[in-house]
């Protein structure tokens, strides 16, 4: 049986490593974590929070899903929002989710991030 997620991977077009750094080092505050050897060849880059892992590899023809998305669960929602649009990323509300408070947000190259944070702010 499953442990635990490791790490969850998100698809990037070619050529896109410095535009990710800046979303998701400087925007989302993850640190970049160096990518094995063998494995930094491929491109991509690699990122951490807590013990949130999230990687991002390099897809020729890359098309981002319209619907997939990676969850993330925050702390001071309404900050981390304006922090996000403070970096010039536009967050759309939604709250269709009982019991959270969410929004949706795009990286520079399209792909779905969902953040939420459940009322109260239990983070559990």
């Amino acid at each position: 049986m499953p442990a635990a997620v490791d790490h969850v991977q998100l698809a990037a077009p070619p050529g896109s490593e410095d535009l990710l750094r800046a979303f998701y080092a400087d925007a989302l505050g993850m640190a970049e974590i160096p990518k094995p050897p063998a494995l930094a060849a491929r491109g991509g880059c690699w990122f951490a929070a807590g013990a949130v892992q999230l990687h991002l590899g390099v897809e020729p023809g890359f098309r981002p899903s319209r619907k997939a998305h990676l969850g993330l669960r925050v702390t001071g929602i309404e900050a981390y929002a304006a922090r996000l649009e403070g970096h010039g990323t536009r967050v759309t509300w939604d709250d269709a989710l009982p019991g959270h408070r969410r929004f949706h947000a795009l990286d520079p190259v399209g792909n779905r991030l969902e953040f939420l944070e459940p009322l109260g702010g239990s983070g559990v």
